[in-house]
């Protein structure tokens, strides 16, 4: 009988838990991603990997939005020329 009051127990921290986890909008990490890994490799050679990781995700979603301003920037341009 103690086993299945333990599981109940643990069966509700767990949904609890995990309820404002399903609830929280999907970041957008376009980007972030690829600077992350190539940022902690690069702090991890030398010595803070994670700061690495950080500055890397920052620096690619930065790019990949400068990237998509410029190709928006582009199609507008390529609508409104004259023929």
């Amino acid at each position: 009988m103690k086993s299945i009051h333990g599981f109940r127990v643990f069966s509700l921290a767990c949904a609890g838990l995990l309820v404002p986890l399903l609830l929280t909008a999907p970041a957008e990490a376009k980007g972030c991603i690829k600077g992350a890994i190539v940022g902690g490799v690069a702090g991890h050679l030398v010595g803070h990997g994670k700061m690495g990781a950080v500055a890397g995700c920052a620096v690619g979603h930065h790019n990949a939005n400068k990237r998509d301003d410029a190709e928006e920037q582009r199609s507008q341009n390529q609508q409104t020329r004259p023929r």
